[in-house]
């Protein structure tokens, strides 16, 4: 607390030491003038100054002052006073003039010349200009002659806190290894203050993490960024976001303040060993696989990145060590495995190998959270290949003398299927080595017989050479039955799925045509068109297209008469009993009125149309074109609103082009509380007297053509 105080007093009194210090020598060590220490004409005072006294005279200068402060910033109603310049030959008298020339003199100091005031016109900016240099004259005011010497002074503009800190370098990105411990440098961040370093706390910042924590920490003054956590994991979390403040005044109340952004990425460490995605692989491989040609792949995973995730791959243990290799793709980081040796189905059918997966580089400040290894077991299953057959002996080497018979056998070769199928095994002779042909084969089992007779004085030697061919990649198709008849069936289309032994297997279809064909005793094809069905029967093509034309035309006149017979018996009157004006529908029982819904099926009453709930409304569009509406002829401004409404209401009602259209709206049932009451015929039968249709003629001019025809006058009842 008392070196807070002691701080404090010192930012509030710096000003005014530094004024006592640098003004106050000059007035109490300024040399006295002799016209005011001494009166005019005394000369018994100069001869008591001794020598010793002449000696330590100074030269002669008249001013009490050397320099003055103005506060930045400063704005008030009048222009601020600066200081006063006084020399000590001024006897106070107006006889003196001051003169101010030099840095701003006449625009931002301005200076009275009988006083000697100096006031600042403008407002002042340290961080623009922190001092101006002025010089100082006085003069007689008479003769404007110089008293004395010029001399320079300096006005210092005095400091704010007008300035916040500022990070110029800002935003920062930073990185750390991950796992570091607490302490760890992180970086260094800067921000800079306008203000005067030298005077007060204006410039003195102090750092803060606004955003961070409890991450990471910084150095008040130093501004240092260092971890605060341990263990931080990078697989976890790899970017945070720090907000870093920097705030003026020592840091107290009232300070101004400044922020950066800060990005530190964790850089990866290897502190996480390989891990196989599964612990058992399988894979199969065909035993003619070529040598070097992957048959798999496996793949140990690392959350670390970069060099720290490299893994190398062995084989370590398993039955296919000196079969298999493994090696690592430098691109996907996977395991390949790899044919040493000739695989062989018949003799291994399967392998079992066990894997391993350890990282590369290695951090030894975590090599107690090892191993950093991993292991797997891969099964290989070897699949059957179709092999060519092998010979008994490479070669062969015959003896016959030259006098041999022809198609006697000179000797025999063999040669077996090495699959587990055991195909059957046809021979052949290349006959590009032998063009005469002087040698044949049995493609059955393989002896060899003379086609030609051999001559040793011609050629001794002779070189052929022996295929052995499977039999079972061809195709036979047999009948399962006899008797086939072509009238039943002459086509038979026949698919055919052909594969191959691959894995998987691939496949492909066709379809083999087998056409019934008529032949003779002796197996010879006779015809297999189409006129052949119709030959046994005795009758051409011709005769046969003449029948079907009879028929169409039979069946053509029959459609015809029919049609005819129709229309004969349609009436073309409507009979009386058949009036459409009355329909009834006679039940044989009694019904419960409109809501009985039991007795009768109601959809007899319904309009068709609505029985599934929509009806259509039909609008009725008159024939009459548009006719274009006469303009109104103009009206003064006092026109009646009313009037022109009604006016425009009755073109529209006279308009028969004009939307609503008078429509046709169909209803599935007969109204309720109607004025006119009911106008069936059913009630009359059981009325004593006749029906008075009279009241008719009362309901309007649209009633009247119903009340002449049903009106009945008193001739008529006579009658």
């Amino acid at each position: 607390m008392p070196e807070r105080l002691t701080e404090m007093l010192m930012d509030t009194w710096t000003p005014l030491i530094i004024l006592w210090i640098t003004v106050l020598p000059s007035i109490y060590m300024a040399p006295m003038n002799q016209s005011q220490v001494l009166p005019s004409g005394s000369s018994t005072g100069l001869k008591r100054l001794t020598e010793e006294q002449r000696v330590l005279n100074r030269s002669k200068r008249g001013w009490v002052w050397n320099q003055m402060f103005v506060l930045e910033e400063f704005s008030g109603p009048e222009p601020i006073l600066v200081g006063r310049l006084h020399t000590d030959l001024d006897p106070g008298s107006s006889k003196i003039k001051y003169i101010l020339s030099g840095d701003g003199a006449g625009t931002i100091f301005v200076i009275n010349d009988k006083t000697g005031d100096i006031h600042a016109m403008k407002r002042l900016d340290r961080e623009e200009k922190a001092e101006y240099t002025l010089t100082a004259q006085a003069v007689d005011r008479d003769t404007n002659k110089p008293l004395e010497p010029p001399s320079e002074f300096i006005i210092k503009v005095q400091d704010i806190n007008d300035n916040a800190p500022e990070f110029v370098d800002g935003p920062y990105h930073a990185t750390v290894p991950e796992m570091s411990v607490v302490g760890t440098f992180v970086t260094k961040v800067t921000a800079t203050d306008a203000d005067d370093p030298v005077y007060g706390n204006s410039a003195k910042l102090v750092y803060s993490i606004l955003e961070g924590q409890p991450y990471f920490s910084i150095e008040p003054h130093t501004a240092i960024i260092k971890t605060a956590l341990p263990n931080m994991d990078r697989e976890a979390k790899e970017e945070y976001f720090v907000v870093i403040q920097a705030k003026d005044m020592g840091g107290h109340m009232g300070g101004l303040s400044g922020t950066t952004t800060v990005t530190i990425t964790l850089t990866d460490v290897n502190d996480n060993p390989p891990k196989f995605a599964q612990s058992l692989y399988h894979f199969s491989v065909m035993e003619d696989v070529a040598l070097g040609e992957p048959i798999g792949r496996v793949k140990a995973n690392d959350l670390d990145i970069g060099e720290n995730a490299k893994s190398s791959y062995d084989i370590i243990e398993g039955d296919g060590m000196d079969i298999f290799e493994i090696t690592t793709d430098a691109q996907t980081q996977d395991g390949v495995i790899r044919v040493r040796k000739p695989l062989d189905f018949e003799t291994k059918k399967s392998y079992t190998l066990k894997v391993e997966a350890a990282n590369i580089h290695i951090d030894p400040r975590f090599i107690s959270g090892g191993p950093f290894k991993d292991t797997a077991t891969v099964k290989i299953v070897v699949e059957d290949a179709d092999e060519p057959p092998v010979f008994s002996s490479p070669t062969y080497l015959l003896e016959v003398h030259e006098n041999a018979a022809i198609n006697s056998v000179i000797g025999q070769v063999t040669a077996h299927d090495p699959d587990v199928s055991s195909s059957p095994i046809r021979f052949s002779i290349d006959r590009h080595t032998d063009l005469e042909r002087q040698f044949n084969i049995n493609a059955e089992d393989g002896k060899i017989t003379l086609a030609t007779p051999l001559d040793r004085e011609t050629n001794t030697w002779h070189n052929i050479t022996i295929v052995a061919t499977e039999t079972n990649n061809t195709l036979s198709i047999l009948a399962k039955h006899n008797g086939f008849s072509r009238q039943k069936q002459e086509v038979y289309l026949l698919p055919i799925i052909i594969s191959d032994s691959g894995n998987p297997p691939m496949s492909s279809t066709s379809t083999l045509t087998i056409r019934v064909c008529g032949c003779s005793s002796d197996g010879i094809v006779q015809s297999c068109n189409v006129e052949a069905y119709v030959l046994p029967i005795g009758l051409s093509m011709g005769a046969l297209i003449a029948i079907l034309a009879c028929i169409i035309l039979l069946l053509v006149i029959v459609v015809l008469f029919v049609t005819l017979r129709r229309h004969k018996n349609e009436p073309l009157i409507i009979k009386d009993d058949e009036d459409v004006r009355e329909n009834i529908i006679r039940y044989d029982d009694e019904g419960g009125g409109e809501e009985d819904t039991e007795a009768f099926d109601i959809a007899t009453l319904q309009n068709p149309d609505g029985i599934n709930g929509f009806l259509p409304r039909k609008d009725i569009k008159p024939d009459l074109q548009f006719m274009p509406r006469q303009g109104l002829a103009p009206v003064p401004n006092g026109v009646d609103v009313d009037d022109f409404i009604n006016t425009r209401i009755q073109e529209a009602d006279n308009d028969p082009t004009a939307p609503p259209y008078d429509s046709i709206q169909i209803y599935g049932y007969e109204g309720r509380g109607s004025a006119a009451g009911s106008l069936s015929s059913l009630e009359s039968s059981a009325s004593d007297s006749d029906q008075n249709f009279d009241y008719l003629s009362e309901w309007g001019p649209r009633f009247k053509r119903l009340g002449e025809l049903y009106s009945v006058g008193e001739s008529d009842k006579e009658t």
